[in-house]
């Protein structure tokens, strides 16, 4: 199998909207799966690197073509974009082999006559890739950055007008970065059970980086899940130490009922039900398919005391209203935060289609909202780094659902508090408002984790009790 001609083939996938990224080069590697390591890392990288960095390459391309880009053939336009991203990002492949192997791919599925075409354009960024220049900073910073670091101008702006030039470069800067899987080991296991997990995963050839927030929780580097000791026994899951931030701000105890409206994939579902042993946890998502990613990290993770429904969370429904100690509310959002994994949510998602979640956001609040009994606590939480969909929402639920905001201290970590304290810094020395127009109660119940600043995903949550 042509390992480029596999890329290709993703690309052109991803460009018809057959699937989000993340599961399109899932699928293709596991079906593919009889190829060496070494033939998996090159399709993973070609193809997750040019959709990363697809707008810079397409800058480029543009600058050396008579044809601008969005008018090629949609083989032609992809088979450029990755040739572009291994001359420029790639220095282990040599220039004529991207060159020659384009054109041969060309040539392979119908485009004979365009071989040209690729070659002089490939051949001529190949002796200019030292030199070639970005947007000029100073008559245009907005498309300077957006450029430079491949991000649609309007995030660029949204993120100035928030934080300012420098906090945002730091966060455009983090997105792009190598982002490891992260590992969450069960809490059943105990303390000489973890330690020899670490020890078998380290002997396996693979690095293991302890988060500085949760003692659970590791960054993995050079490793596969599929081969990973105790992933398929369910002594370890992925998930972001971000989500399980937003499960450890319920203080869920023993005993105790929780209510996941949105549970899919399964994560927080699965820590909260570890957490509340003894009690129940009702997982609940909008469509079987979620339903079913759901069950199956359930059922590798041996968690017994989870029940699963297929539910819509605009509605509310009566019979459990009062019922829930705990609500977890991680409602579907504009999934800023998460676009060094997700690496297609930036040219998906469009600023109208932010604003227009914040509606659907507010339907499943207000539906949800009375799951929680008097004195019972609500976590809500989003993947994104926009205000509107996180700071609004909770003066919404405290000015318009009365509900009452807890403060995080003493509940989160005090390392990720105190970073919390420096990027609050950061925000006043830019002339930036650090609370968003929250009172000092609002303000302390929630936390904005910023890529760059916090070692996180983009993720905002916030606890609150009902009165």
């Amino acid at each position: 199998m042509n390992t480029r001609e596999l890329a290709l083939d993703t690309l052109l996938a991803l460009e018809r909207g057959e699937d989000y990224s993340h599961r399109l080069v899932k699928a293709v590697l596991d079906k593919y799966d009889y190829l060496d390591a070494r033939d998996k890392s090159f399709v993973k990288r070609v193809t997750e690197g040019t959709l990363e960095r697809q707008l810079e390459l397409d800058y480029y391309l543009d600058g050396r073509s008579r044809l601008p880009v969005r008018k090629m053939r949609p083989l032609i336009r992809c088979l450029l974009r990755m040739s572009v991203y291994q001359l420029l990002y790639m220095d282990s492949v040599p220039d004529s082999a991207v060159c020659n192997e384009a054109c041969k791919l060309a040539a392979k599925r119908g485009f004979q006559n365009l071989k040209g075409f690729v070659n002089g354009i490939l051949r001529n960024i190949s002796k200019e890739k030292g030199s070639m220049p970005l947007p000029d900073e100073k008559r245009n910073p907005l498309e300077y950055l957006s450029v430079k670091y491949s991000m649609p101008e309007w995030f660029v702006e949204l993120w100035q007008d928030e934080y300012g030039r420098e906090i945002t470069e730091t966060i455009l800067k983090s997105l792009l970065e190598v982002h490891p899987v992260s590992l969450r080991f069960s809490t059943s296991l105990s303390k000489e059970e973890r330690k020899r997990l670490r020890s078998r995963i380290r002997n396996a050839g693979m690095e293991l980086k302890r988060s500085r927030y949760l003692s659970d929780v590791y960054l993995l580097e050079h490793g596969e899940l599929s081969a990973l000791p105790g992933f398929k026994e369910g002594m370890c899951t992925v998930q972001d130490v971000s989500s399980a931030l937003a499960v450890e701000a319920a203080e869920i105890g023993e005993g105790d009922f929780v209510v996941d409206v949105c549970a899919a994939p399964g994560g927080k579902s699965i820590l909260a039900a570890e957490k509340a042993w003894g009690g129940k946890v009702l997982a609940r998502d909008i469509s079987e398919e979620k339903i079913g990613r759901t069950e199956e990290n359930i059922r590798r993770m041996h968690v017994e005391n989870i029940e699963m429904e297929v539910f819509d969370g605009t509605r509310t429904d009566e019979a459990l209203v009062g019922k829930a100690d705990v609500v977890l509310l991680d409602v579907p959002c504009s999934g800023l935060g998460v676009m060094g994994k997700k690496r297609d949510i930036k040219y998906r998602m469009t600023r109208e289609n932010a604003e227009s979640l914040t509606e659907l956001q507010k339907q499943i609040v207000r539906a949800s909202a009375p799951y929680v009994r008097p004195g019972g606590t609500l976590v809500y939480s989003t993947c994104t780094i926009h205000r509107q969909e996180n700071e609004d929402m909770v003066r919404y639920l405290t000015q318009e659902l009365a509900f009452e905001p807890v403060s995080l201290a003493g509940i989160l970590p005090e390392e990720l508090l105190g970073d919390k304290r420096c990027l609050q810094e950061e925000l006043r020395r830019a002339g930036k408002e650090y609370a968003a127009g929250l009172t000092d109660a609002e303000y302390d119940a929630c936390i904005q984790l910023l890529p760059g600043y916090m070692e996180a995903d983009g993720f905002f949550m916030a606890r609150f009790i009902k009165k």
